[in-house]
């Protein structure tokens, strides 16, 4: 299933597009700034206000590229990932980002929601400026803050990658404590933390305050034989999206033109810096420089594989709560553009 350039998708949603073309508009909602577009078709899209999705809409409107792909962001912002899940669960939106592993274990509990990968970003184990940690074995009795809570899947693949290595578990061998993404960089910045694992935007800003990465989320991986997965993607109902074919189809295109322009084109950075708060220039560029390594332009039954080993790898560490209580990936869990 390759992922769709700028001027395509998969053949099975190209001829989707081609259908519905006269479904009635929903209600508008656009983002502050952002003027009325006359589009044939609506999606509802939930955004953390502060997430770095909400930069690729931004990216999207300020070139115009919804507009170019008959498309209206019906945009509706929520405060978190959790959130938004519960918007897509009631009805309130039609797409959201959440990780595969969410939406697999939604599916082993009968929901019908699907995921279309959207990025590779991820984070690693970041220590304060001359730390004695330089290794995983170092991690014994320290003091490590995790972003996102038990379920974070750098911290699974973490727990996975201590026990490979040392034999111990990383929960018995250090003092874990979870707490939202800024909590957690305020305290490795303060001292108050031997180690962090928090989210990639949150990495690069410790990054250029002095922090060191001992390993990323990719480098884990790899030590373990495995390529990274997409964990990041957009995820919505596959009823739905037969329901509303051609809306899915522009969104879904729309959004890849947009991650080509965000990875070639530097101006377009600038003018998006303001939805990414002013950052200084050397945040600036880290931010950039570390949203472009994450851009997934291809997706291939290799990268179904290494997301279906991922799973195998961090289900033993989430439990019930992270696969819905079935075993292996959910069937249904990557879009394909059909049943």
């Amino acid at each position: 299933m390759p992922y769709p350039d700028p001027n395509s998708l998969p053949v099975a949603l190209r001829c989707l597009s081609l259908a519905r073309r006269n479904l009635a508009a929903m209600v508008l909602l656009v983002m502050a700034g952002a003027g009325p577009a006359a589009a044939a078709e609506t999606i509802a899209l939930a955004l953390q206000q502060s997430g770095t999705a909400a930069w690729e809409a931004a990216a999207m409107q300020a070139r115009h590229i919804d507009r170019d792909h008959d498309l209206t962001l019906d945009i509706r912002l929520v405060a978190d990932g959790r959130a938004a899940q519960v918007a897509l669960q009631a009805g309130e939106v039609e797409v959201i980002l959440s990780d595969y592993f969410w939406v697999s274990a939604q599916r082993n509990r009968g929901a019908d929601f699907t995921f279309y990968p959207h990025s590779l970003a991820v984070g690693g184990l970041m220590v304060p400026p001359g730390s004695p940690v330089q290794g995983l074995t170092d991690l014994k009795g320290t003091r490590l803050g995790v972003a996102g809570g038990p379920l974070d899947k750098s911290f699974l693949i973490l727990q996975a990658l201590y026990l490979a290595q040392t034999g111990g578990l990383l929960t018995d061998d250090a003092q874990i404590s979870f707490g939202a993404a800024p909590l957690v960089f305020e305290q490795l910045g303060a001292g108050q933390l031997d180690g962090a694992l928090n989210f990639w935007h949150f990495n690069a800003r410790a990054a250029v305050n002095g922090a060191q990465e001992v390993l990323s989320v990719r480098q884990m991986l790899d030590m373990m034989g495995l390529a990274p997965p997409p964990l990041l993607g957009w995820v919505f109902s596959q009823g739905k999206a037969q329901e509303n074919p051609a809306g899915l189809a522009a969104f879904l295109a729309a959004s890849a033109a947009t991650k080509q322009a965000l990875l070639h084109d530097d101006s377009l950075w600038e003018q998006i810096r303001p939805a990414m708060n002013d950052p200084d220039d050397a945040l600036f560029i880290a931010l950039r420089d570390a949203y472009r390594a994450g851009i997934v332009s291809g997706f291939t039954t290799a990268d179904l594989d290494a997301a279906k080993a991922a799973y195998d790898l961090m289900a033993p560490f989430g439990g019930e709560d992270l696969t819905g209580g079935a075993p292996g990936l959910a069937p249904g869990t990557f879009w394909t553009g059909h049943d």
